[in-house]
């Protein structure tokens, strides 16, 4: 069943990537518009698993400074869509940085970014098949790279757009069978400012401070904050919060899953969407 996306939220991201990739504005009539007249096109669509617990995304993940911004910025959503970058101000200046590792499957042509990583066996699912579809299989042996922290930030893509001024992944495709990986180690906090500027245009993935590739599967082990082990971070998927460790904002409030160990696997056009024209 085909899923129509029009733009009603503050990023409105799978909107602007749809509409962008034929060069329409991202507004609420080109949008229907796209749904009425019934172009369909394939989109990716991520597994997230820890445990029984599953989630399905179609946008993003982010952890660290990414998804800080995102969630906690919502103290401050009085102020419209302005929130995110006056609180992305307030976060470069006071900046986290997480402990954690992060593997992964690299794609093709991107097999040297990391270390290698030691094969941990299989992962097996616990799912009863009458709940659904639980995603692919995952198998452990398969994830041969990996990259130790601290993290500023991690954020996989779907899209190319995380939202109507961030073109996080400008290299995204729609049902490539692969995720996009931004990963920030290290940064000073006035060149990290200036990458956010980039943004927009995507040229923050050009920075030598930025990793930028592609990946059929990836394992997130989140830790702690570097400069305070009593404090955890948040985990941020599709623009909801999916797991908060402690000491983080509201972080007696019950989510999906808990701060540890993901697996994500990406299912090559599994999801149907209408869209202004058929997209590669």
């Amino acid at each position: 069943m085909p899923l129509g996306v029009v733009p009603a939220g503050t990023g409105n991201g799978m909107a602007k990537s749809l509409l962008d990739a034929v060069g329409r504005p991202c507004t609420a009539s080109n949008a229907t518009l796209a749904i009425i007249r019934g172009n369909k096109q394939s989109l990716d669509v991520a597994t997230i698993t820890q445990g029984q617990n599953r989630f399905f995304s179609v946008l993003m993940l982010a952890w660290g400074l990414i998804a800080d911004i995102d969630i906690e910025s919502e103290k401050y959503r009085w102020m419209g869509s302005a929130r995110i970058d006056y609180y992305a101000i307030q976060r470069i200046f006071r900046l986290r940085r997480y402990n954690g590792c992060i593997k992964f499957l690299a794609a093709p042509g991107y097999e040297t970014f990391g270390e290698p990583a030691d094969p941990e066996g299989e992962v097996k699912s616990s799912f009863v098949q009458h709940k659904g579809y639980c995603g692919p299989a995952l198998q452990m042996k398969d994830f041969n790279r990996k990259i130790e922290g601290p993290f500023v930030s991690v954020w996989l893509h779907n899209v190319p757009w995380g939202g109507e001024n961030i073109r996080a992944a400008p290299d995204a495709k729609f049902s490539d069978g692969y995720l996009d990986l931004v990963v920030i180690k290290d940064c000073p906090k006035l060149t990290l400012l200036s990458l956010m500027t980039e943004l927009s245009k995507g040229g923050h993935v050009k920075s030598p401070h930025v990793l930028y590739l592609k990946v059929k599967a990836f394992v997130l082990e989140p830790g702690t904050q570097l400069d305070d082990g009593s404090k955890e971070g948040i985990i941020d998927v599709d623009g909801e919060v999916l797991a908060r460790g402690k000491g983080t904002y509201k972080s007696n409030y019950k989510t999906l899953m808990t701060y540890d160990k993901l697996h994500i696997k990406v299912d090559q056009g599994l999801a149907t969407v209408f869209s202004p024209s058929t997209i590669s």
